[in-house]
């Protein structure tokens, strides 16, 4: 999808938007609504207030994660504020970015991808990488584990012990 991206006028915010979501489970709302106040890239660290009644957290952001952020507020000039910003320096909707998505997983993928689909990989990329589902409930804010567990179902994980 990067590669889609480089080529769109809104490429860089747009490749940082969906990275961000994918990395930290991140629900549109909560995407479009980020500030660079939560954003502390000398602690390489990401506080995110969760919506829905979800719990609120901090997350370590990757190296990668931390160089694109200083490039976008380099390149954009923002430092404050919200992070995302259309031409007109009004907020990204999250309508907005759904539409984005549409478009760029249709051209890439031939499948329109909806925002939450991201936080869900987020999940389930967790699981199968072998964190345990107390950690995944936190991460992703989750109140009720049973909303963490709904994760489990799309892995092998929850049958790996099992032997005949």
């Amino acid at each position: 999808m990067r590669g889609a991206l480089k080529h769109s006028r809104h490429g860089q915010r747009d490749a940082l938007m969906i990275r961000l979501a994918f990395e930290h489970g991140l629900r549109v709302s909560e995407l479009v609504g980020l500030r660079w106040t939560a954003v502390e890239l000398s602690t390489h660290e990401l506080r995110i207030t969760r919506a829905k009644g979800s719990l609120n957290g901090t997350h370590p952001l990757q190296g990668d994660t931390v160089r694109a952020l200083k490039r976008y507020q380099r390149e954009s000039g923002r430092t404050g504020g919200l992070i995302f910003v259309n031409e007109r320096e009004a907020p990204v909707s999250a309508d907005g970015f759904r539409r984005a998505l549409h478009r760029l997983s249709e051209r890439v993928l031939g499948v329109k991808w909806h925002p939450h689909a991201l936080r869900h990989a987020c999940g389930v990329h967790l699981i199968n990488q072998g964190v345990d589902l107390r950690t995944v409930q936190q991460y992703l804010g989750h109140a009720n584990i049973q909303n963490t567990v709904a994760y489990t179902a799309l892995t092998g994980r929850p049958f790996e012990r099992l032997s005949f």
